[in-house]
């Protein structure tokens, strides 16, 4: 396989890459036998047909688009160890020849890692951020175990009330015809939560449970399914349940049940110390913050286009594992929410910028500063792993390869970036 590689403008690179013919014939033959099962040719036994005739029935090209898909991702991976690039965006890619006997030549026009030229990062001049925990805070928290510590009673002698959970059937129609992910069964929904459309809670304030009602909505006019953005909808309910939180009395008992403490005046100065724990950690990592948009700032680097949609689809993806996690899929969220997906794509875009111009920097000062994670940084890390994971270390060490231990020590010496700027800042 060769590889040649062409710089682009603004960071982007074009890869012209070409796969041995014998490799393309091997392919090529190798979906043979896999299609050639589901093929029927009159004359021949299904499955039987010789690759030559049914080329000739149905064209050379038959078997071409599985062969590429076959090929692709080894070729560009290979490419992309080859080229001497660091490549920091998905592909673009282009056939240009594929045919039998020949070999197959693809571009690949990816973005490549931008260079720094760092400004001042030593010294660097933030605001202090205060530090001080406030009785209605330490009151805040205790309400949270309240809430914890509640019970669900279950209502039956009145209606729905604003701040009531519900256990919820319902379906939703436009012009009397159901669609799709309007329908669902014993959803959880708090009342008051904005979880729905806006308007669909407030219409079930005042419902009984195991009756049926209309609920009346428009959708947004920038709902993300277009077939029903700014259309009126009815949805056919029914309450399942009415349940309301019982929440404990403040007072000894409730500290004796909810921490280790005798009284409550000891449980609420214990609040106050982690609160200020937390309080002193959060205004470090404002500090952090502060001093690196200051790095980034005076720092000159160029950032591909697509750097930033590969990054943007990274956030995507992980707040799409966030919401399974939750039980739902993107879709519903949209739809619940009434975002639509391209709006909350170009909402991550500045985050995504964000992040891809911090770690540019670290990484560039780590470079300056020689910073590189030890054999005792990486064994801390793994320990740390495997104490998480309650794992023994030796576990967690075998799922590491060469790519994610390089990953994790380019990670740890990024945090050693962190600190050396952090403490070298200035706090007015």
């Amino acid at each position: 396989m060769s590889v040649q590689v062409e710089k682009l403008e603004k960071n982007m690179a074009k890869l012209t890459i070409e796969v041995p013919a014998e490799n393309v014939e091997k392919a090529i033959q190798s979906v043979y036998q896999k299609m050639r099962k589901n093929i029927n040719i009159p004359g021949f036994r299904k499955g039987k047909a010789p690759r030559q005739l049914i080329e000739k029935m149905y064209g050379k090209e038959v078997f071409y688009n599985d062969a590429i898909d076959q090929l692709l991702p080894k070729a560009y991976g290979d490419a992309a160890d080859e080229c001497g690039e660091e490549l920091v965006s998905r592909p673009k890619i282009d056939i240009v020849q594929m045919e039998s006997g020949k070999p197959m030549i693809f571009t690949a026009e990816v973005a490549v890692k931008p260079e720094v030229t760092l400004g001042d990062y030593k010294g660097i001049q933030v605001e202090k951020a205060p530090v001080e925990v406030l009785d209605e805070e330490v009151e805040a928290e205790i309400t949270k175990e309240r809430e914890a510590n509640a019970r669900n009673i279950t209502v039956e002698d009145r209606a729905v009330a604003d701040g009531d959970m519900v256990s919820l059937d319902f379906e939703g129609f436009v012009d009397g015809v159901p669609f799709e992910g309007g329908k669902g069964e014993n959803y959880e929904l708090t009342i008051g939560s904005g979880a729905f459309i806006p308007g669909f809670e407030e219409q079930l304030v005042g419902a009984e449970a195991d009756k049926e009602l209309e609920v009346n909505v428009t959708f947004p006019e920038e709902y993300h399914a277009k077939d029903l953005a700014g259309k009126a909808a009815v949805f056919k309910c029914r309450i399942n349940s009415i349940r309301v939180k019982e929440l404990p009395e403040v007072d000894d008992e409730f500290a004796q049940e909810v921490s280790e403490f005798e009284t409550l005046d000891e449980y609420k100065a214990d609040i106050k110390a982690r609160l200020l724990k937390d309080k002193e950690e959060d205004a470090k990592k404002v500090k952090e913050d502060a001093v690196i948009e200051k790095i980034i700032e005076g720092a000159q680097m160029e950032i591909p286009e697509a750097m930033v949609d590969f990054q943007t689809e990274q956030l995507m993806e992980d707040f799409g594992q966030r919401m399974q996690a939750q039980g739902l899929s993107l879709e519903q969220y949209f739809q619940f929410s009434g975002m639509t997906e391209e709006k909350y794509r170009e909402q991550m875009r500045p985050s995504a910028m964000k992040n891809i111009q911090s770690r540019l920097v670290l990484e560039a000062v780590a470079k300056a500063e020689n910073l590189e994670a030890s054999q005792e940084d990486v064994d801390a890390e793994m320990q740390k792993m495997a104490d998480m994971y309650k794992m023994e270390v030796e576990k967690v060490k075998e799922l590491f390869g060469e790519y994610q231990l390089e990953e994790m020590k380019k990670d740890l010496a990024i945090r050693k970036a962190i600190e050396l700027v952090r403490d070298a800042a200035v706090e007015a």
